[in-house]
């Protein structure tokens, strides 16, 4: 065996490497059509989502079939009082689950799995994380960012064939990214996989890794030094959970969640073979990104049944609590709550089964959809679950167990509230969507004057940019100026009762606004517009509201059409679309009127201790400790908690 160098320090970046190694990560081209992308460009492509794709005969019957055997599982198997007192999913749940296929969902049939389409893997996970949310995160995990998705996509046909008929049925994986000092800033991670031979000899520590205290298999994302024969870079591996010098050295504990099984997991001088790299030396951040196109799509999938629960506890409660003479729902302070659970629960839905049709389809680009469906659930799920937790008042606040105890209802609003908390923050968080939105959004003037507003670009470099972007702004500004959303007959198909066609030429008006807002705040800002986050969230925010709209309406028209609640969608679309145009013109005032400036100016004097004299008089109860954790390479010292189920 010949020696292995070193482990090279944790690598120090500068803000600009940072962006490149995130830039060259991205999928560069835009092969097929995208509605979002369309939307924030100021055109409306109503075409590419109406009338609504409908998945085929034999995927419903499959996908239904599985749904009504899970159902029975979760209602006969799973004990989410059980789960949330003992912080820890039963052996028998998860093996229950295996034997009924779950964790084989989205894995092809020929490899033993049950080869459902997008949209039932997501009914599959709402319906399995409203019975506990922990073991939706589990089934997620192994399924939407471990390993089956980035095989199914980048891996060879070998390593399809060896490891994907052992997740379909027998062994849970998760997949390792972040570090203890690496969070949405992948330049920076210090896991390395250097090259020995036939092998790669990993060394690092992996922070947060759910699923890895039960993993079987991992996908570890590590750097790989440039050597001769090397390109290096970030690199994605399959790794053995049991394999020599993998340890879980701490289960972590959450506010919510309480059955996660997450942990953190040191790698020392791990041997793993060549043939287990997925992808090319370097490709590793693609790959995460290109499998997280889709796999986001679980998150809101489980916000969706959150948003159901919600409103069917919001309606039994409000019906059964009376004050004042009369119930609770039917003052107006509270029926305002009611309605914006129901009216945003049929919106999520809308967006969630659209796009997860879109995604089986493959027709469109979905990579803004399926990021504009995670930022917006998980953001409007928390603001349910919220709400909720107000409308039951102290019962709200008050635990399942302690209400079970004192003789009632055990409905753990709570729980709900703490579970949900996770989702502004995990595949992304809230702030991090933003800035990944924007940069898909403002993708089209980059291409064209990225390198005018680039201070290292020459002066012909810019001078050729300039003409490239007189030409593209000459035939795309006149487009902003007027549009179908002006004539009060667009849209009439909508029509039925309640009348959705002013929402959808409210929707294309708007898009051309936000289109033309956002080329004005680049030709005001220029290379300054990436450090001017608060606007761009506002503008991804005001996107999000605008395709939520989108697909409610469409969804509504589909439900009528098919002769299902088709009057009572139609009500909470425009219930919803109501809602909605409120935030948006809210947020549009924002883009202008806001206190930007003036709270980076507060920020620096927090920073230099300005303010400090604010936090004289209290206590603070913190233990002691570093900020962050010591992550240096070498052995483990503590104990294997690594803890497979079988």
């Amino acid at each position: 065996m010949s020696a292995v160098p070193e482990s090279p320090s944790r690598p120090t970046v500068t803000e600009r490497e940072a962006r490149q190694v995130a830039e060259a990560a991205r999928e560069q081209d835009w092969r097929k059509p995208s509605f979002a992308k369309e939307l924030f460009l100021g055109r409306f492509r109503l075409d590419l989502i109406h009338p609504h794709p409908l998945p085929a005969d034999e995927d419903v019957q499959r996908g239904e079939e599985f749904l009504a055997k899970l159902r029975d599982f979760c209602e006969t198997k799973i004990d989410g009082a059980v789960i949330e007192r003992d912080a820890r999913i039963p052996d028998e749940v998860i093996t229950g689950l295996k034997e009924l296929g779950a964790l084989g969902m989205k894995i092809d049939t020929k490899y033993g799995g049950l080869g459902l389409t997008q949209v039932y893997y997501n009914k599959s996970l709402a319906l399995v994380g409203s019975a506990n949310p922990a073991i939706g995160a589990l089934l997620s995990a192994h399924q939407s960012i471990g390993v089956p998705q980035p095989l199914k996509i980048f891996g060879t046909r070998e390593q399809q064939e060896t490891f994907l008929p052992r997740c379909a049925r027998t062994d849970i994986s998760a997949f390792l990214l972040t570090e203890p000092d690496v969070g949405s800033d992948p330049a920076r991670l210090a896991t390395t996989a250097v090259p020995d031979g036939d092998h790669y000899v990993l060394d690092g520590v992996k922070l947060w890794t759910t699923n890895g205290v039960v993993a079987d298999l991992l996908v570890v994302m590590a750097r790989v030094p440039r050597s001769e024969g090397h390109r290096g870079g970030i690199t994605a591996f399959v790794v053995e959970a049991s394999a020599d010098g993998v340890t879980v050295e701490n289960r972590n504990a959450f506010m919510g969640l309480r059955g996660l099984e997450n942990g953190v997991t040191r790698f020392h001088r791990v041997r793993v073979p060549a043939s287990h790299r997925i992808g090319e030396e370097g490709h590793g951040l693609k790959i995460a990104l290109t499998t997280l196109n889709t796999g986001r799509l679980s998150l809101p999938a489980m916000c969706v049944g959150s948003g159901k629960w919600c409103l069917k506890i919001a309606r039994e409660w409000s019906a059964a609590r009376e004050q004042w003479g009369r119930p609770v729902a039917l003052h107006e302070a509270v029926g305002s709550k009611i309605a914006f659970i129901a009216a945003t629960t049929f919106a999520l839905e809308a967006v969630v089964d659209l796009s997860s049709q879109m995604a089986d389809e493959d027709r469109n680009d979905i990579r803004i959809e399926a990021a504009l469906a995670k930022l917006y659930g998980s953001e409007m799920a928390c603001l349910m679950a919220d709400e909720l937790v107000q409308i039951r008042g102290g019962r709200g606040f008050e635990t399942a167990e302690s209400l079970r105890a004192r003789g009632e209802r055990a409905v753990p609003a709570e729980q709900m509230l703490r579970d949900l908390r996770i989702n502004r923050i995990f595949e992304g968080s809230t702030e991090i969507m933003h800035l990944l939105i924007a940069r898909e959004a403002v993708d089209a003037h980059l291409s064209v004057a990225g390198d005018l507003i680039d201070p290292e670009k020459s002066l012909g470099d810019k001078a050729r940019a300039g003409a490239g972007a007189g030409l593209f702004y000459a035939k795309w500004l006149p487009k902003l100026v007027a549009g179908p959303g002006q004539l009060p007959g667009s849209y009439n198909e909508f029509k039925h009762g309640v009348d959705l066609s002013p929402h959808l030429r409210y929707v294309e008006r708007t898009s051309r606004k936000l289109a033309r807002s956002t080329f004005y705040a680049m030709s005001r800002w220029q290379g300054k517009m990436e450090t001017k986050q608060g606007f761009l969230g506002r503008i991804v925010d005001i996107g999000a509201e605008l395709f939520a709209m989108s697909a409610a309406c469409v969804r509504a028209e589909l439900l009528r059409g098919r002769g299902e609640n088709g009057r009572e969608a139609y009500q909470l679309a425009d219930a919803f679309c109501r809602q909605s145009r409120i935030r948006v013109e809210e947020l549009f005032g924002r883009l202008w009127s806001n206190t930007d400036d003036l709270d980076r100016k507060v920020v620096k004097g927090v920073l230099s201790g300005t303010y400090e004299w604010l936090e004289q008089g209290v206590i603070d109860p913190s233990g002691d400790g570093p900020w962050i954790a010591d992550a240096t390479p070498g052995p483990s010292e503590r104990e294997n908690l690594h803890r497979p189920v079988r």
